[in-house]
């Protein structure tokens, strides 16, 4: 074991520690997207842990959102991956990201209605195959990213949180990187050279998402430190000073 996974593991045992995230028995659906995050996440939590029990049971899941051009080639090279691991797994076809893209969405951005989708559809699959638990590979940059386009695009204070009830507690989503920064994830990811694919989505590079993770990288670079004091701005919220009744 590299220092890097041994860093990545001690970071993602303490926030599933923090937050009560796994327990004895656990049956997890891990969101695979081919990314270099989830990759590590599903590496992380079908490897040996020291301080949090082991899930009874990991399903690995990809949605195929169906995007023209890829003629199934990431669908096979994470089935490959997969099976070569030992994992259990499911690969899902969709239409998802089609639809998201098509005239049928004329309300909502690709991304909003994309991302409510595909997290519809592993529910679905967790209840099918009775897993009380779904784990999504957002990261620290993800919750700094979402607090961000909240509050310029959704008029709120709001951003993602490490540990969520759905459905009156039937499951549970995790976020064990959510204090994990995303450039650990990608190097370890070259590292224990995982099969990480591009986003095939036509518009991946051109969201507002993007746009806030360039303003922040700017930002930390004009003046150190910019990114944490963000994060650490979560945890110290003094609600007197805010406009609310």
């Amino acid at each position: 074991m590299s220092k890097l996974y041994l860093h990545l593991r001690k970071r993602f045992e303490q926030a599933v520690l923090k937050h009560g995230m796994l327990a004895e028995g656990d049956r997890v659906l891990v969101g695979v997207s081919g990314g270099a995050d989830s990759l590590t996440l599903l590496k992380l939590i079908t490897g040996p842990l020291l301080f949090v029990p082991r899930p009874e049971f990991v399903l690995a899941v990809y949605v195929d959102l169906g995007f023209e051009g890829t003629n199934g080639q990431p669908a096979q090279i994470l089935k490959d991956y997969f099976e070569k691991e030992g994992v259990p797994y499911r690969i899902e076809k969709s239409n998802i990201g089609l639809l998201s893209h098509s005239d049928y969405n004329r309300k909502a951005s690709p991304c909003f209605l994309c991302s409510r989708l595909r997290r519809r559809k592993l529910f679905e699959l967790a209840r099918d195959y009775k897993c009380n638990k779904l784990a999504l590979a957002h990261n620290k940059d993800d919750v700094i990213e979402t607090l961000l386009l909240n509050i310029f695009f959704g008029r709120e204070i709001s951003t993602m949180i490490p540990y969520q009830s759905y459905f009156q507690g039937e499951f549970f989503l995790i976020r064990p990187f959510a204090y994990t920064d995303e450039h650990l994830l990608k190097r370890f990811a070259r590292e224990a050279e995982l099969p990480v694919m591009e986003n095939p989505c036509p518009t991946a590079n051109h969201t507002k998402r993007e746009y806030i993770k360039d303003l922040i990288k700017k930002l930390d670079k004009d003046h150190r430190g910019v990114k944490e004091n963000i994060f650490k701005a979560m945890m110290h919220v003094k609600p007197d000073y805010l406009l609310i009744k």
